[in-house]
């Protein structure tokens, strides 16, 4: 396997381009199943999670086109199959995001049970219920999902009430009503950006839609959608991932294209612990000086509270920080499997059920390190910018799937880092 290879005490220096954001482009990808119409996607960011999303359109039928920019025209005007294989499934969670847009428009779809995950357990539950509410018929069997419409082919406008707020189930509801028949309420919906960013392509295809980033949505369903432009809104964990690597590295970074607007909670929380975040023209200014950063306590939280997907970058950054921190993680169950990593390096964390005491220490040692999952990856990454010597970080695959060039942006702001391949990797074992 590849290894990323960082030599810390370097300062980050320059600007660094925001990708569009992959949980936001993901839905708007499976949105296109909506339509016979082209739907052109812009800012679309390169990872192996948006490659796994184009395979499993590809084999329901849609035609997919990729220019050497961030730009992706999908065609599903020639529907082949309705059913999402396991094989492709597994690869990647958000797989369960075609079911509502098939079943919507197809009146049945058969989608494979996405199976367990590294950080918790992510039930569909939700996003079945919500389908029954909406006139399903909804049967597991085999390890797979089968769903039809009631009779006429078509879903039935209705009221669906999340018991506690689900990203993925909200998408999946909101683009199963886009076709339904009648006016669809979705109470306790998710107020991410991503639920934004989808509500407004689908009132780009069409829709009439109200309400999107408050807890209550509203969607008229029509009988068919239009093709639509939509640029992906900036990627808002790459954005406080790479402040964070600033913060922990010190240094004078502008995150180009970002939207601080977007990360609001983590801005606040870093700017109490002593970083710098301005708006400027070209997007966010991160400044850390000489002086470390202060112990500041985080709870993860629902949209718009800070994110479970930075909570792991803030632990790395805040083992390095004056005094102690408190860090509690509400959002999955199994989300501290990058401690045993961190202290590896010299981190003192103590963990007790949900949350996690962080002693600040002077300063991290290089250590050869595993990735656990995608965010425990990159908060490796973060230590070994602090770290004296050399960390040497495995399993990075992980990385591949939420961060475009990683590696090439950091080195361009002047960190000493570098991807080896596996096979130097393993000979200099």
């Amino acid at each position: 396997m590849d290894q990323i290879r960082v030599r810390g005490g370097q300062r980050l220096r320059g600007t660094l381009p925001i990708s569009g954001a992959k949980n936001a482009a993901l839905p708007l990808m499976a949105a296109a199943l909506l339509s016979d119409r082209p739907v052109r996607l812009d800012h679309v960011p390169d990872l192996a999670d948006i490659a796994s999303m184009t395979n499993l359109l590809r084999q329901h039928g849609v035609r997919i086109e990729r220019d050497d920019t961030s730009s992706m025209t999908l065609d599903a005007g020639e529907i082949v199959s309705t059913t999402a294989p396991y094989d492709l499934v597994r690869k990647m969670r958000a797989s369960v995001l075609v079911l509502g847009p098939l079943l919507a428009r197809f009146g049945k779809a058969t989608v494979s049970l996405p199976g367990g995950c590294a950080i918790g357990n992510r039930p569909v539950d939700l996003h079945l219920k919500g389908l029954a509410d909406l006139g399903a018929q909804v049967e597991i069997g085999g390890g797979y999902v089968h769903a039809r419409a009631p009779e006429g082919g078509r879903l039935r406008g209705g009221r669906v009430s999340f018991p506690f707020v689900s990203v993925g189930a909200t998408e999946n509801l909101m683009m199963a009503a886009a076709l339904a028949m009648g006016e669809t309420t979705l109470i306790n919906a998710a107020r991410e950006p991503e639920i934004v960013d989808l509500a407004r392509l689908l009132a780009a295809m069409g829709v009439v839609i109200e309400g999107a980033g408050t807890d209550t949505v509203h969607i008229q369903g029509r009988e068919r959608l239009g093709g639509a432009e939509h640029r992906v809104l900036p990627d808002r964990i790459e954005t406080g991932t790479y402040a964070m690597a600033v913060a922990i590295a010190g240094g004078d970074v502008v995150l180009q294209g970002a939207d601080g607007g977007l990360i609001e909670a983590v801005i606040d929380t870093l700017v109490r612990a002593g970083v710098g975040v301005e708006t400027v023209d070209e997007g966010l200014r991160v400044t850390r000086g000489v002086d470390p950063v202060i112990g500041v306590d985080m709870m993860t939280e629902p949209y718009p509270g800070f994110p479970t997907d930075l909570q792991a970058q803030y632990m790395a950054l805040m083992t390095v920080a004056s005094g102690a921190s408190m860090i509690t993680e509400t959002i999955f169950e199994n989300r501290f499997m990058h401690v045993p990593e961190l202290g590896r390096m010299g981190a003192n964390i103590t963990v007790h059920q949900a949350s996690a005491l962080v002693r600040g220490v002077p300063g991290l040692t290089g250590a050869p390190v595993m990735a656990t999952d995608l965010r425990a990856s990159v908060s490796l990454v973060l230590a070994g910018l602090a770290a004296g010597g050399e960390t040497a970080i495995s399993r990075v695959y992980h990385l591949d799937r939420g961060y475009e060039r990683l590696v090439e942006k950091l080195a361009a702001c002047g960190a000493d880092i570098d991807r080896v391949a596996a096979a130097r990797a393993a000979a200099e074992e």
